[in-house]
Formats: C-alpha cells, structure tokens, sequence
C-alpha cells in the first residue's frame, strides 16, 4: 500500500518531569541519533508520573525546536483542536514553518485530556461535538495558511490523530496526510481499511496520499517488519523526562537504517 514510502523513526519529547534544559538536551540528542521527526504533545499536565509536575507549553517549544534543530521534522503529537482559534493557530504553524526552514507537521486532533480544559478554562462537550469542532477547523485552518504572506515555505503536512471509525477517520480521509493510529497491528490494519472506504467516497486514494503513523516501544525485530507490512511508515517511539532515555530510540533508528540497506 505504501511500499514507495521510506520508513521514517520519529521520538515524541513528552514535555513532563523536566527542567527545558533537558529537553532541549534530547532535541539535540535525538537529532544526532538520526531519527526524521521529533514531536512533543499539547498538554498543559503531565500524562503519567506525579499528575502536577512539571509541564511545559507545546506551541512555544515548538518555535524554540525549530530555531534549534536544522534538520529533522518537528510537531506536535498532536496539538488540541479546543485549545486555539483555528485561524490564529494557522498562522503559528506558518510562523514555526518558516523558522524552520519548511520542516513543520501539524498534527491535530479532537482533544481529550479533561483537567487541561478544567484547569484552563475550556469547554470540555462531549466527543461529538469535539470531533465536530475538529472538522470545522481544518477548512479554517487550510484558507489561513493558504492566506498567509509570506506563504508556508511547503504545503504543511497534517496529521490527525485518533481512531474512531465513523467520525474521525472520515476527517482523516478528507483532510489528512498522514494519520497517526493507536492499537496493535490488527487494530492498525482494520481500521486502515475503514479509512480508505471513507477515502473512496470522498474520492480520495487514501491507501496513497495519507501515511500512516503510529507508537511503538521495545524490540524492533520483534514489531517492525509487521507494522511496516500492515502499511505504517512513520513510528515513533515516545520518551518522557527527566532523563529522556533514548536508547529504545537508537534501536529503532538502526533497525530502519539496516532495513534500508536490505
């Protein structure tokens, strides 16, 4: 399905447990280990660990990665459709795109985390209408890029994150190029199937013009060739501080370049 597309290794910096200066320590470490993309999270609280330590903001870290790195692609995985104006937050990812140098994914997603819209102020709704709010905002923010003088430096490549067959996947398939997917391997499969019937009625070949993405850990012997096989080409392996141990990130790293060298 994606056989013409290289396997790409991302490491998701999650922002929590840790002073920036090693964050930024494991931006510079990632990049030198050789991993394609590196992604933080849109939260204002930790995920896991002590539930208020300390935390740091997504969009503005984001700005700081692009001036830092020179090479690999970075973003959010994925930013909170409820958190911004999708216009005004547009007009950021422009912003970090040109910083960059044309290296921005904007990944997106419905929101789920309820203590960050609680503690901030937002309106939590239900999955529908966040869902619902994620497909007014693409549009938005597609005309606001595509307004913005100077222009993106590239077409930003979107990613939506979720998996919901009904709902979520149909936004994937019209608005997405690249999804990422959570679940195992068969999950990963069926519902890759879901997206490309949602992809053949609103005449788009998803099988070729979305990539997909998705999490992985431990041994890449063991899930690589599988998950590449079922049509993921992005995997991206997710680090938390405040030591930020890469060294399951190195081992995907080498798995992806001994696999290129067949």
């Amino acid at each position: 399905m994606t056989a013409e597309r290289a396997v790409r290794i991302g490491v998701q910096i999650q922002p929590q447990h840790a002073e920036y200066v090693q964050i930024r320590d494991a931006v510079r470490r990632a990049e030198d280990l050789g991993v394609d993309v590196i992604f933080n999270w849109d939260h204002f609280f930790p995920l896991s660990g002590d539930p208020d330590g300390k935390h740091f903001e997504c969009w503005t870290m984001l700005g700081a990665w692009a001036e830092q790195t020179e090479r690999v692609e970075i973003g959010a995985l994925v930013t909170c459709n409820s958190y911004r104006n999708p216009d005004l937050l547009a007009d950021m990812a422009r912003t970090v795109d040109h910083i960059s140098g044309g290296r921005l994914v904007l990944g997106i997603g419905a929101g789920w985390f309820a203590k960050d819209y609680d503690a901030f102020g937002y309106d939590f709704g239900t999955a529908g209408t966040r869902i619902a709010d994620l497909a007014a905002a693409l549009p938005r923010i597609k005309a606001r890029l595509a307004a913005g003088n100077p222009a993106p430096q590239r077409d930003i490549p979107v990613m939506v994150g979720g998996g919901g067959e009904r709902k979520t996947l149909r936004i994937v398939a019209e608005h997405a190029d690249i999804w990422h997917s959570f679940g195992d391997v068969d999950t990963l499969k069926r519902k890759s199937a879901i997206l490309d019937d949602h992809g053949e009625a609103v005449g788009r070949d998803t099988a070729t013009l979305v990539e997909r993405s998705v999490g992985v850990s431990g041994d890449p012997a063991e899930t690589g060739d599988t998950l590449v096989a079922a049509g993921a080409t992005l995997l991206t392996v997710g680090v938390s501080g405040p030591d930020y141990d890469l060294s399951t990130v190195r081992r995907w790293v080498e798995w992806r370049d001994d696999r290129a060298r067949g």
